[in-house]
């Protein structure tokens, strides 16, 4: 006689949720920050659970950050000033502390997922974490970019940076512009 053959949920076959996790994030009680990233652009969520469907409490993705002077794509800064948005935005809505949810994404240590929480941090809320997973200052701020941008001569560089150039934004100054981003956006909260 044949095994019986479990088939497993529909979202877990298709990869998108693993529930074990789901499972241990919601017993948590707390506001989740849940992170994904496709390949042009990073999403930062906070979300609460609630038996008829999660409810999405702030929403933002690096298109959003466009308004505050920053060519948004899917890199570490981006990330970090995606979370931190979010997290701002959060805290208006009266969201103290939250977890972190990366969903099936591997927790590469100084990756965007860890630049969104760290963003997500500095903005005030509190999430438990461990220091070593987050990316350094000098990542968060573009500068390794800058580096890899002062290496190319100038048609490569046209090339590589295409879409910098067409916002104008030159990647060698990477750092002022996200420097000038994240004060446009605690101008903006801090209401002056």
């Amino acid at each position: 006689m044949p095994k019986r053959v479990s088939i497993p949920f529909k979202r877990r076959r298709e990869g998108k949720t693993n529930y074990a996790k789901r499972l241990a994030l919601l017993k948590s009680g707390k506001f989740r920050l849940v992170f994904r990233r496709s390949n042009r652009h990073c999403i930062a969520q906070i979300i609460k659970y609630n038996p008829k469907g999660d409810e999405t409490i702030v929403q933002v993705n690096t298109k959003k950050l466009k308004k505050y002077g920053w060519l948004g794509k899917s890199n570490i800064p981006s990330a970090y000033l995606c979370g931190y948005l979010a997290a701002k935005l959060g805290i208006k809505q009266g969201v103290k502390e939250a977890v972190l949810d990366i969903g099936l994404l591997r927790p590469i240590k100084k990756s965007c997922a860890f630049a969104a929480l760290k963003g997500a941090i500095d903005a005030g809320i509190s999430i438990p974490h461990s220091n070593e997973a987050l990316p350094d200052s000098s990542a968060i701020e573009g500068k390794h970019i800058e580096a890899y941008a002062n290496k190319l001569n100038d048609s490569e560089l046209k090339k590589r940076f295409a879409e910098y150039f067409k916002e104008g934004i030159d990647p060698r100054k990477l750092s002022e512009y996200f420097v000038k981003a994240k004060q446009n956006i605690d101008r903006e909260f801090s209401g002056k």
